[in-house]
């Protein structure tokens, strides 16, 4: 099977590349595994200094897969419940990764890639790139990747994108914080490799400790980030199998509407 992600180390810089550009780099199963393997090898490697997460092709990532949907839907609520903690387990790593993690965001993000980039310190994205929080539209929540969304862009912003489950475009993404800067394509490299120049210049213990203050001042703990997704895991995969999630995972399959649209 091939690898869902591609390692380049430029220097001191790893970039981790979503490699599934033919279904534009959306999550299943294996690409979890292999990207919070990544990330945590990373973690652990004293020459990397900083991370750099995008995708390959002209999508950022399109959040869940198909055939990995499909499999959830049929899945008993104890294995969506396992699915879900593994989930939360790549974006509770990149969060609290001890090093710098740059988010390049070469084109569009839903659902979980959505939560990929607000999970990294810094959000570079192209000015087409567009951004929704649909999960409302299959029955469904965006359970595991809320405490980081709601981190970044803040509470009120959240219910109105969780329960409108519009697109939204780059410029509103800037406007609320999921971005913090948005560029041509043309720009995007140079704009990254700006950022990356200033962010070597640091002491790399320093570095640890400022993220994990800025993290620790603002409630977020590894800890307490553990015990809520394990309860926002519990949630999703009692919406999975419920009559509604049902309905709505299906319909999607399908290409219909749910029976409440």
């Amino acid at each position: 099977m091939p690898s869902a992600i591609r390692l380049d180390h430029h220097g001191a810089v790893a970039r981790l590349t979503l490699d599934r550009a033919s279904v534009h780099n959306a999550f299943d199963d294996a690409l979890i595994a292999e990207l919070t393997e990544a990330l945590q090898a990373l973690d652990a490697n004293p020459d990397v200094r900083a991370v750099v997460l995008t995708g390959d092709g002209s999508t950022f990532s399109a959040g869940a897969d198909l055939g990995w949907m499909r499999r959830m839907a049929q899945a008993s609520e104890d294995e969506n419940r396992a699915d879900s903690l593994r989930l939360a387990k790549l974006m509770r790593t990149l969060n609290f990764l001890s090093k710098p993690t740059l988010a390049r965001v070469n084109g569009s993000a839903y659902g979980g890639g959505v939560g990929l980039v607000a999970c990294c310190d810094y959000a570079i994205g192209v000015e087409q790139a567009k951004f929704s929080l649909s999960e409302v539209k299959l029955g469904l929540v965006p359970a595991v990747i809320s405490p980081y969304v709601v981190h970044a862009i803040g509470g009120r912003h959240a219910r109105r994108l969780f329960t409108g489950a519009e697109v939204f475009e780059a410029r509103e993404a800037l406007a609320i914080g999921l971005l913090h800067e948005v560029v041509s394509p043309e720009q995007l490299d140079e704009r990254l490799d700006r950022t990356l120049h200033f962010w070597v210049k640091g002491g790399p213990v320093a570095q640890r400790e400022a993220k994990q203050l800025a993290l620790r001042m603002s409630g977020m703990t590894p800890e307490s980030a553990e015990q809520t997704d394990i309860a926002n895991a519990a949630l999703i995969a009692r919406l999975r199998v419920s009559p509604e999630g049902q309905e709505g995972l299906t319909a999607f399959l399908e290409k219909r509407r749910p029976v409440w649209s």
